[in-house]
């Protein structure tokens, strides 16, 4: 707690030692002192002739969020200019002529010339206006701000040197806000940058150089400068093929090409780069992103802060490896290889994986021990996740012969012509299978889902990148390891890529030029941030798996217990495991439900009872919450249905499209359930736990889909191919066909081709 005029007021706790830069993004929620540049572009309104309100006041709420968390935020702002021209604008129109023009007509406004204003003049007029913009604007979150006008001249005498910062530290101190700006007023005119290639002095001549200047004097931890573009572009932004440059590091100079400056204000994208690097030199990390956009600048500054990947960040420290843009870049060229290599080759990618899997076991299982250890260390797993992570020999092996069957399967998967017509004489059509492109597959606790994933990625001929948990990152380690050297035999290595940078996974979620599907494999709240997250990318996957099973009044007593035991008890942790036992009214009290709740009394399984479960018991299990619970683990719901007709309301109603099963000996009741019943699984007298890729005979899954387009169930080979139309034709041209054309469509369907029998 600080006091300030005798009011305390909160801090958050945040603190490091200045004269490094942070290496990473994920580093910058530590930042304690904060400059936010605003340029000219961001504050000034499209018609540079005043200000963006609704951009400033957002700006604002940004800051003063940050301020109220106990950080010291400064701003240097542009906009005095601007806000100037605006000013004195309005007074020669209300001048003495004009205002007798106002009296005689508007017609005469028509024809008014209004003269040049000098940028002196208008920075001197706008000054006043601008602060007391920031001062209203700050009052609404009970924050004070302070103006403060420097020149160059300020920056190279001494004392004045020492005065300014002696002013800011105290001002800081205080919990208010500096708002400091080049004194247009009396600056001279801005000279070439050339002192800026000097380490220990950069002259003032725009407020890029007066921010980092600042930013070095004041010891500050994060720079922002905030202008009309996304960050630095390797090439000039709106060129072709430019594109934005996520981490630029000193020395990268040379592979970046300067367009020319804003519409606005003196410096240009060249003069705030060289700016940036002088303050990262000095300590200061920086962040060069886009206040202006309408979408992201609601939040950009507290987005950069939080880490996110917004804009271009100046970092000092290169990384190990490839960045993930590069990444997914090496996973488009590599699986562009791989679906151009015979179905024989891809197929002996993925034997050798699997004999890999069993050569290696004992790898394997010591990277996967390590995991384990580390993950029960640090409590951080529940029981269900930990067995999810869990590798061991039956696993391996289990594995290895689901990937053989993937290879045996595939051998016709990509180029499969679907359809074939003869449009006209000599101008044939085929519809032929082909990869999706880039898959993003981000898995928790299941390094069993690495190995599945890349060979139904290497059969369908599709770049892959892969994003593990870190709970198994010793597992997911070795296991890509043994997928590349696998890959190798056939030179297509950088096919499948294993992110192990410090990327959020919203973060990848933005990559929507690189990425074509995203595939999680999760808990039911992952894939609900990743479909939230995602931008202009595909997701397929459930977000819950919500599994019913129906006892219907003819169902077997033998049966019964054999198929809820296997459905709830096999696995409970499985997305296909019962989570809802529905059971006909006709059969409470009576030796079937009792046999029932004893099998899951031994079992363990914890009951919770629906509303009308309940009503017919006197002393019930605790009454669920939500019909709609997904349990993970050794718990399920029991409830009551009078009919078939209502267990299927109730599994619309409740359900999440997953998997649902029927018990009975009624055909006619159990055609009428896998009918009506609409979920991507549907099944009669069998366990839920069938609903799976492997089970299906798809040899795995890269996931159990149950969205209604494209691929929906257990999605294997298949659902991880597109389709494209080839025409091949001998100088036909559609003016050939119309009324008086010479030819006519004949859209004839041709046979396909043969199969492979194998």
């Amino acid at each position: 707690i600080r006091s300030w005029s005798n009011i305390p007021f909160l801090t958050v706790p945040l603190s490091r030692a200045h004269g490094k830069s942070f290496a990473h993004r994920s580093e910058l929620k530590h930042a304690k002192r904060i400059v936010v540049k605003l340029g000219s572009a961001v504050v000034t309104r499209g018609d540079e002739c005043g200000l963006a309100l609704g951009r400033l006041a957002s700006i604002v709420e940004q800051v003063s969020m940050l301020q109220n968390q106990g950080r010291e935020m400064m701003i240097v702002t542009s906009g005095a200019v601007a806000f100037g021209k605006q000013r004195l604008r309005h007074e020669i129109l209300l001048s003495q002529s004009v205002r007798q023009a106002l009296h005689s007509g508007q017609s005469q406004l028509k024809d008014m010339a209004i003269p040049v204003l000098e940028a002196r003049a208008c920075a001197a007029a706008g000054q006043s206006g601008l602060m007391a913009l920031y001062e209203a604007m700050f009052t609404q979150y009970s924050i004070c701000a302070a103006q403060i006008l420097v020149t160059n001249l300020d920056f190279h005498d001494e004392q004045k040197r020492r005065n300014l910062n002696g002013t800011l530290h105290e001002l800081l101190r205080m919990n208010i806000v500096p708002i400091i700006n080049t004194n247009d007023a009396v600056v001279p005119p801005p000279e070439p940058n050339s002192d800026l290639q000097g380490v220990n002095v950069i002259s003032v001549k725009d407020n890029d150089s007066l921010a980092a200047r600042l930013a070095v004097e004041m010891k500050t931890d994060l720079l922002i400068v905030l202008s009309d573009v996304e960050g630095l572009f390797d090439s000039p932004p709106g060129s072709d093929d430019a594109k934005l440059i996520d981490i630029f590091y000193p020395g990268d100079q040379q592979s970046v090409t300067f367009g020319t400056k804003s519409r606005v204000g003196m410096g240009g994208m060249e003069a705030k780069v060289k700016a940036a690097l002088w303050a990262l030199q000095g300590g200061t990390s920086v962040v060069i992103a886009n206040g202006t956009h309408p979408k992201i600048s609601g939040h950009v500054i507290t987005d950069i802060v939080e880490g996110k990947k917004v804009g271009t960040f100046f970092s000092e420290v290169k990384p190990a490896g490839p960045t993930v843009e590069q990444q997914a870049e090496m996973a488009r060229a590599g699986g562009r290889t791989l679906a151009a290599l015979q179905p024989e080759q891809r197929a002996e990618i993925i034997c050798r994986l699997a004999d890999l899997l069993t050569d290696q076991r004992e790898e394997i299982l010591l990277a996967n021990k390590k995991d384990l250890e580390e993950a029960e260390n640090k409590g951080r797993l529940a029981l269900p996740l930990l067995k999810r992570l869990s590798l061991s020999t039956s696993k391996l092996n289990s594995l290895a012969i689901g990937l053989r069957q993937i290879a045996a399967s595939s051998q016709d998967s990509v180029g499969r012509v679907l359809r074939r017509t003869r449009i006209a004489k000599a101008l044939h059509l085929e519809q032929v299978t082909v990869p999706i492109g880039v898959l993003l597959v981000i898995f928790e606790s299941r390094p069993d889902c690495l190995p599945q994933v890349s060979a139904l990625a290497i059969a369908s001929g599709n770049g892959l990148l892969l994003k593990g948990g870190k709970e198994a990152a010793h597992s997911n380690q070795i296991l890509h390891h043994l997928t590349q050297e696998a890959l190798s035999i056939h030179g297509v290595k950088d096919a499948v890529q294993l992110v192990n940078t410090r990327e959020e996974v919203e973060d990848l979620c933005r990559l929507d030029k690189l990425i074509d599907l995203i595939i999680p494999r999760g808990s039911s709240q992952l894939v609900r941030n990743i479909q939230k997250a995602a931008k202009g990318i595909p997701v397929m996957g459930h977000s819950e798996g919500i599994c019913h099973v129906y006892v219907d009044t003819d169902a077997s007593v033998e049966k019964v217990t054999r198929i809820i035991r296997d459905s709830k008890c096999e696995y409970p942790a499985a997305c296909n495991a019962l989570e809802t036992l529905l059971i006909h009214r006709d059969l409470l009290r009576t030796p079937v439900f009792d046999q029932i709740i004893d099998m899951l009394r031994v079992e363990q399984v914890k009951i919770h009872a629906g509303p009308k479960f309940a009503s017919y018991l006197t002393f019930s299990p605790s009454e669920v919450k939500s019909l709609r619970t997904e349990y993970g683990d050794l718990e399920c719901c029991i409830e009551v249905v009078d009919s078939v007709q209502e267990a299927v309301e109730h599994i619309h109603k409740y359900g999440s499209s997953h998997t649902d099963v029927i018990i009975t000996e009624n055909e006619q009741t159990a055609e009428f359930f896998l009918q009506h019943v609409d979920s991507a699984c549907v099944f009669w007298n069998a366990s839920t736990r069938f609903s799976d890729g492997y089970r299906f005979g798809l040899g795995a899954e890269v996931g159990i889909s149950t969205s209604r387009i494209h691929a929906r169930g257990p999605v294997g080979i298949e659902g991880l191919l597109t389709t494209k139309w080839l025409l091949r034709g001998d100088n036909h041209v559609v003016s050939d066909f119309s009324e008086h054309g010479s030819m006519k469509y004949l859209h004839e369907s041709l046979p396909l081709p043969q199969r492979n029998a194998n």
